[in-house]
């Protein structure tokens, strides 16, 4: 299944449960914080299986919080990657990506 395939999917499931019609923009926000809660947590315990459970909820959770904001979250990816495609730079040891100025 494609990913376009599983959005509407996802924006159909949520249709059908009145998410989309009654959530909001910030309580997917605060969803989206508790599912990353939940990622950290699985990647502490090198839990594969809740890393994977994670990922897929945060997505969900990212899906939901653009319907409900009428935004479309692949126009969202795109405009990110228009504003990081050209930046320089590299990741530190420590894990800090420094951008060449």
């Amino acid at each position: 299944m494609s990913y376009a395939q599983v959005e509407m999917e996802v924006i159909r499931w949520g249709e059908a449960r009145q998410i989309v019609q009654n959530s909001n923009p910030r309580a997917q926000a605060i969803k989206t914080l508790e599912e990353v809660g939940e990622l950290m947590q699985a990647i502490t315990d090198n839990n594969r299986e809740a890393m994977i459970d994670a990922y897929g909820d945060i997505l969900v959770t990212l899906v939901m919080g653009c319907a409900t904001a009428d935004l479309d979250l692949v126009k969202c990816f795109a405009h990110a990657y228009e504003q990081i495609k050209d930046r320089k730079g590299y990741l530190s040891p420590e894990g800090i990506f420094v951008k060449e100025s």
